[in-house]
């Protein structure tokens, strides 16, 4: 009886069995073998795709409105930063000059296909618009606000909060040939006391032979402005409620380069051309020796010859302290670009101000540090100390006048264009552009303080 029952349970196994290693069941077994092969791949595949994808730089936009040497300079520092690390690639793309990349971005704030990051001036009109980011959440030790020049850091701060890093300095000085003065017997200390001089200086340099031109203006506000500005002049009242730029002080340094211009023909004005054109041309005159010098950028060292070239800080109109404006460029990022592009746009920020880079691109181009700490570089000290003219900018920034904020989104700064353009190419009085350019502003003025 025992024996029966064991045979049936050995029966029983074996058909479990038999049936276990039918062609229907391999066959699911196969199946089932197949399908989790299969998920383990596919998880696999997935995971190597995602480390792929993580190890792959964020690739981001960079514009900027620089020509000649400094754009040349910037695309070098562009492909150091891309070779320094491997999380973020930068591609500049160069525009016309500051202007148009200003244009631009708006374009592509609108057409949803803005650059990550951009060197502009129009913070505080920007963040209110709401088209910049706030950088305050991505500020490491690598940026400390305390080591930007104050000048130059606090109108990229509102609220609070932290819109933009100044990139670069900038003052406009005075470049002068120093051959052609030793040759006209003038002491530059001397000649560049004051604008009074400098025209004096002017019609020597005429009347010798020594050169077609004297000192060269640069076309457009700016420079009319430090000589408003070093005469006492300012944009506002101190209550902030009047426009104040056709006032004395201002009429009388604007209505002095006019003179000179068209009454004493010692000096003229390049005006218009593509981009920086303009500028280019004012800066040709003095190198090839048609001109005895000119006002220009501290960014301007890197196109000029300083064996024949040297530098000095913007003088007053007559016996006062010059006063004439300094600012900064900065880097903005777009709030409507992607978190992943802002993180990415912040580590170039980092780089491109840290104090190494700040000193490097000083050296090339002439821009003003913006950094403290970029004095302690060893390099960078030698570098004053072999080159004097370099110091000029950082002098001049010290006592200068901070640039102009523009409470109307500009309309107080166009007014101040229009009214250039009618005083140094088309002779007319001083008072007259700027009464108009007063009535304007004013006018802009006012619809801002009645909101």
């Amino acid at each position: 009886m025992k024996k029966l029952r064991s045979l049936a349970v050995i029966l029983l196994v074996l058909s479990l069995v038999f049936t276990a290693c039918s062609p229907a069941a391999k066959e699911a077994m196969d199946e089932g073998d197949k399908t989790t092969s299969a998920e383990a791949n596919e998880s696999k595949s997935e995971e190597k795709k995602d480390e792929t994808a993580s190890d792959k730089p964020v690739e981001i936009q960079f514009w900027y409105g620089l020509g000649s040497v400094a754009g040349e300079t910037m695309e070098e520092i562009i492909n150091d930063f891309n070779n320094s690390q491997d999380k973020v690639k930068v591609t500049g793309v160069q525009q016309a000059d500051y202007d148009e990349t200003y244009q631009k971005v708006q374009a592509a704030i609108a057409a949803n296909q803005a650059p990550a990051v951009f060197i502009g001036s129009k913070i505080k009109e920007m963040s209110e618009a709401g088209l910049l980011a706030d950088l305050t959440p991505y500020i490491d030790e690598r940026t400390p606000l305390d080591d930007y020049l104050d000048v130059f850091m606090k109108p990229d701060q509102i609220d609070g909060k932290v819109y933009a890093f100044p990139a670069y300095g900038t003052t406009q000085v005075i470049y002068y040939r120093k051959d052609l003065l030793e040759k006209a017997g003038l002491d530059p200390q001397d000649v560049y006391s004051s604008w009074d001089k400098v025209f004096e200086a002017s019609k020597t340099m005429q009347e010798k032979g020594i050169a077609d031109w004297g000192h060269l203006v640069m076309w457009g506000p700016d420079n009319l402005s430090d000589i408003a500005y070093s005469n006492g002049g300012t944009v506002l009242s101190e209550d902030g409620k009047t426009v104040t730029i056709n006032s004395p002080e201002w009429v009388e340094a604007w209505d002095f380069v006019r003179k000179q211009i068209f009454d004493n023909k010692t000096t003229k004005i390049e005006s218009g051309g593509q981009g920086w054109e303009y500028w280019y041309r004012t800066i040709d005159n003095v190198m090839n020796g048609t001109a005895m010098s000119y006002t220009g950028s501290s960014g301007d060292k890197g196109d000029l010859d300083f064996t024949k070239i040297d530098s000095i800080p913007q003088p007053s109109l007559h016996d006062k302290n010059g006063k004439a404006q300094a600012g900064a460029h900065s880097l903005l990022v777009p709030a409507a670009v992607s978190e992943e592009q802002k993180k990415a746009a912040y580590e170039w920020i980092a780089y491109f101000t840290s104090p190494e880079i700040s000193a490097k691109w000083s050296m090339k181009i002439g821009y003003i540090p913006v950094r403290k700490s970029t004095m302690d570089i060893e390099e960078y000290k030698k570098f004053i100390e072999e080159s004097p003219y370099a110091k000029v900018p950082y002098e001049q920034a010290l006592t200068a006048t901070p640039v102009f904020v523009d409470p109307t989104k500009g309309q107080i700064i166009d007014a101040l264009k229009i009214a250039a353009d009618k005083v140094e190419l088309q002779n007319v009085p001083a008072k007259e552009a700027l009464d108009e350019a007063q009535k304007v502003a004013q006018k802009a003025l006012d619809e801002v303080l009645n909101k």
